[in-house]
């Protein structure tokens, strides 16, 4: 996932896409702390994409405070 490929998306969408990336995470540690993960690259790689979207969505609402601060 590309921060240009978020930055396309509305707020909702960003928000869903956070959720289930958090979900994913909590999986993927139990599945480290149990033995069963195989994929261990995968924990990085979400890790990474949350604080992607969490950047976007700040983003997104300094500039929407920036507008408002302008009008």
């Amino acid at each position: 996932m590309k921060a240009e490929e978020l930055r396309g998306q509305t707020k909702d969408q960003l928000t869903d896409q956070l959720l289930g990336l958090r979900k994913e995470q909590f999986n993927l540690r139990f599945q480290r702390a149990s033995g069963q993960l195989e994929n261990t690259a995968r924990v990085r790689q979400v890790r990474r994409d949350i604080a992607r979207i969490k950047t976007v969505l700040t983003r997104m609402q300094v500039d929407a405070q920036t507008a408002q601060a302008q009008a």
